[in-house]
C-alpha cells in the first residue's frame, strides 16, 4: 500500500512512545518507575469532575459548536483578562482538544509549502512534526544552557528568512523548564513586528512557575503584538485534565475562523462533558494550582539535588513546568555489559533495561546530549528511581 509521502517525514512522539513502553513493561509485571510521562500525577481536581458529572446526568452529552461552548470561550476570555491584562472577544477564541490540537489546526491553516517556522532548540518534540506535516520546514536554532536555553532578539534575527513566517516561544518550556522573562521577550516581539512574524505563545505551563517568578505572555506587550501572536493554552498541565482533552487558542479573528473550519472538518467539537468541567477548572481552580505547585517544587528541588551528585551528571535548576533537564554529556562514552554508550538514547535504554527506570533521550528534543525527567510522580517514586539511576551509573566503566 503506498502511503502519503508526509508520513514518512515524521515520526510518532517520542515521549508518547516511550511512555507506552513503560507500561506494557508494567503490565508484564516489571517494576518500572516512569520519568518520562508529561502529565500531573495529581488527580483532577473535585470541583471539576463535580462538573462533568453534572453535564453528564443533565444530558449535556450531544454535539456542541465545531469551535467549542460560549460558557467556556467566555471563561478563556476572563481568564486571559485577569492573568495576562489581554482582551479578546468570542470570535477570537478557539476551543480545541488539547493544545496540541490546537497547534495542529494552526499549522493546517497558516503554513504552506515554502514557508519557514523559527523553533528554538530544545523544543517539544511535535513542533517540528506539526510543521513538517503541513508542508512547512522547520529551522531548528540551538539555544544555550548557559543563557537559560532562551531565544533572544538577536538569536531571532539571524535566523530570519524572507521565507520565515512564524517564530515558536514556549515559556515555561519542555523540556528544560525555561522561563522568559518581559525584556527578552520584548526581544523577540520587536523583531517579530518588524518582519511581519506571527508569533506562537505556547503557554501551557504557564501556572507552574517556581520561586516567585510571574509569568509574563508576549501577546501582553502592546496592541501591535497582541495582533501579531496566537495564544495557545489549555487545561491539562495546570489542573490535572490531560485526560479530558481541552485546549484553547485566542488570537486575530481571521485566523481563529479559519483555524475553526479545520477543526470542522477534522474533530468537530471537543467533548461537551469535558467543556464543563473546564469551566470549573478555570473559574475555580486556583486553590489546586497552589497545592500543585507546592509539591513539584519539593520533588524538583529534590530531584535536582540528586542528580548533580550523580557522576558524569549536571543539572539546572528548572524554572517552570515539570522536567528536569540533565546534561548527561559526562557519560558519553562509558562502557556498559553490551558496549560503550554512543548517546542519550543509549543511556535511556541501558538505563530502562538495568534499572527499569523509563526517560526519553535528548535526541527527540534536538539536544543530544540531555535526558528529560518528568517529576510529575510521588516523591516516593523519585527517591528509589533516582537510587536506581545512581546504582547503575556506578556500574558503568
Amino acid at each position: 500500500m503506498k502511503l502519503a509521502q508526509r508520513v514518512g517525514r515524521v515520526s510518532p512522539s517520542s515521549t508518547l512512545r516511550i511512555t507506552a513502553e513503560a507500561k506494557a513493561m508494567v503490565a508484564r509485571g516489571v517494576d518500572v518507575i516512569d520519568f518520562a510521562s508529561g502529565e500531573p500525577d495529581l488527580d483532577t481536581p473535585l470541583p471539576v469532575k463535580d462538573a462533568g458529572i453534572a453535564a453528564i446526568r443533565s444530558g449535556f452529552t450531544k454535539y456542541t459548536a465545531a469551535g467549542g461552548i460560549d460558557e467556556l470561550k467566555q471563561a478563556v476570555i476572563e481568564k486571559l483578562r485577569r492573568d495576562q491584562g489581554l482582551s479578546y472577544d468570542k470570535s477570537q477564541v478557539l476551543i480545541s482538544c488539547g493544545a496540541k490540537h490546537s497547534l495542529y489546526n494552526l499549522a493546517q491553516a497558516f503554513i504552506e509549502a515554502g514557508d519557514e517556522v523559527i523553533i528554538p532548540a530544545p523544543y517539544w518534540v511535535s513542533y517540528p512534526d506539526q510543521v513538517l506535516l503541513n508542508d512547512g520546514t522547520p529551522v531548528l536554532v540551538p539555544t544555550e544552557e548557559a543563557t537559560g536555553f532562551q531565544l533572544t532578539g538577536a538569536l531571532l534575527e539571524r535566523h530570519v528568512t524572507a521565507r520565515t513566517k512564524a517564530v515558536i516561544v514556549n515559556s515555561p518550556g519542555n523540556p528544560t523548564g525555561a522561563a522568559y522573562d518581559r525584556k527578552t521577550l520584548e526581544g523577540i516581539a520587536e523583531v517579530a513586528l518588524r518582519h511581519g512574524l506571527l508569533i506562537i505563545s505556547d503557554e501551557i505551563y504557564e501556572k507552574l512557575l517556581y520561586d516567585g517568578l510571574t509569568h509574563v505572555s508576549i501577546a501582553s506587550l502592546g496592541p501591535e503584538i497582541q495582533a501579531r501572536t496566537i495564544v495557545v493554552n489549555g487545561v491539562s498541565k495546570a489542573y490535572s485534565m490531560t485526560g479530558w482533552r481541552i485546549g484553547y487558542a485566542a488570537g486575530p479573528k481571521d485566523l481563529i475562523a479559519a483555524m475553526t473550519t479545520v477543526q470542522s472538518q477534522s474533530t468537530s467539537n471537543p467533548t461537551s462533558i469535558s467543556q464543563k468541567a473546564a469551566v470549573a477548572a478555570l473559574n475555580e481552580g486556583a486553590i489546586f494550582i497552589k497545592e500543585m505547585v507546592g509539591e513539584f517544587d519539593q520533588r524538583r528541588r529534590y530531584m535536582v539535588e540528586r542528580l548533580n551528585k550523580i557522576q558524569g551528571v549536571q543539572c539546572a535548576m528548572p524554572k517552570g513546568a515539570f522536567y528536569a533537564f540533565p546534561h548527561i554529556g559526562g557519560l558519553i562514552g562509558r562502557h556498559t555489559p553490551d558496549g560503550p554508550l554512543a548517546s542519550a538514547t543509549a543511556l535511556a535504554g541501558y538505563l530502562l533495561k538495568e534499572a527499569r527506570i523509563a526517560l526519553v533521550p535528548g535526541e527527540a528534543f534536538g539536544a543530544p546530549e540531555y535526558l528529560r525527567f518528568s517529576y510529575a510522580t510521588g516523591m516516593q517514586n523519585i527517591v528509589a528511581g533516582l537510587d536506581r539511576i545512581d546504582e547503575a551509573i556506578r556500574r558503568l566503566s
